[in-house]
């Protein structure tokens, strides 16, 4: 039963991505759309993928720092091999949510530290979105004129307070036991299990307050790649505007695409990205066709994940004692 569940959850993502393409492809016109990309700059195509690929650069300097802190030390070549295959998974399960669940299982049957693994990854993520609000602040500070509509001011409202709540449930002992208070039904043993688990790993980075700091500069390095890589490609497709407005909009598109309803956010990103830049004027082809572009960067980089993960399987075999020997306790 399970089982058929995965099965069922997965084809009605992929059913829920193809619906979204067919339509999108009944709004634009195509031959346009080819049109467009066959015609685009390609130095600059090449130079948002070249930037785009910093991106991962990045996420992978993160994540190992986060690993470290909590005393998980690990060959440099072993994370990334992880790191890799949760790439790659994230074309195919919801969002980036798959991706973080298959190197999160990956790396914690290895070292056999479960919390701490899970922990990271979580902290990863969480660091990701404080990146993404502080770039959405400063974009909000020197863009505020260029917001016209109250949708995307509500939206970006929404991502900073979204925030702030679960940080202050993470972070503060008094809001975090009332909200594990409410969780007294024997049903939620599990889950409150969980997120006591989860406080208690990610309190203690409390004490690390270098590598939260270094965390979040590298957060705002990768929030600011997003939109840039949206731009120049814009510009390749001959599209001119003022970058402010790609540093307003990618956060909540990004943010949107991340909801488990759709195959790797295809679909869901695309039309978010043709509602949004069609407010200031950008013909649905072109956004079509620039969303497009920008998921050839991640299918592309997923595809090198995948190879990355299946030539390190033997890497990833369980080893109690290498494991053991590499994760030494946390004092």
């Amino acid at each position: 039963m399970k089982r058929f569940k995965k099965i069922f959850s997965v084809l009605s993502r992929i059913g829920i991505s193809c619906v979204l393409l067919y339509f999108l492809s009944r709004q634009v016109n195509i031959p346009s759309l080819l049109e467009s990309m066959r015609n685009a700059n390609k130095p600059l195509l090449l130079l948002a993928f070249g930037i785009y690929s910093l991106n991962y650069v990045f996420c992978l300097v993160r994540w190992e720092m986060l690993l470290k802190a909590v005393k998980v030390t690990l060959r440099l070549s072993r994370v990334l091999s992880s790191f890799a295959g949760g790439i790659f998974f994230n074309l195919f399960l919801p969002s980036t949510i798959g991706g973080d669940l298959m190197r999160t299982m990956d790396l914690a049957a290895y070292t056999k530290k479960p919390k701490e693994i899970i922990a990271t990854v979580l902290l990863d993520r969480l660091s990701g979105y404080v990146g993404m609000v502080i770039v959405v602040c400063g974009a909000l500070i020197f863009g505020w004129r260029f917001i016209e509509d109250r949708s995307v001011l509500a939206a970006l409202i929404a991502l900073c307070a979204t925030l702030i709540f679960f940080l202050m449930v993470l972070y503060n002992n008094y809001l975090y036991s009332k909200i594990n208070n409410l969780l007294k039904s024997p049903n939620a043993g599990r889950i409150r299990e969980l997120i006591t688990n989860l406080h208690e790993e990610i309190y203690y980075f409390r004490n690390h307050r270098k590598v939260i700091v270094m965390n979040i500069i590298i957060s705002i390095l990768i929030q600011v790649i997003t939109p840039l890589v949206y731009y120049v490609v814009a510009l390749a497709l001959g599209f001119k505007v003022s970058i402010l407005y790609f540093f307003i909009f990618l956060p909540i598109i990004t943010a949107i695409a991340l909801l488990p309803i759709s195959l790797g956010g295809l679909g869901l990103r695309d039309a978010t990205t043709i509602y949004f830049f069609a407010k200031i004027g950008m013909a649905k082809d072109l956004a079509f066709a620039m969303s497009l572009l920008n998921f050839f960067f991640i299918f592309f980089f997923g595809a090198v994940g995948g190879l990355i993960y299946v030539f390190t399987v033997h890497h990833r075999r369980i080893q109690p004692h290498q494991a053991s020997s590499v994760c030494p306790p946390r004092p």
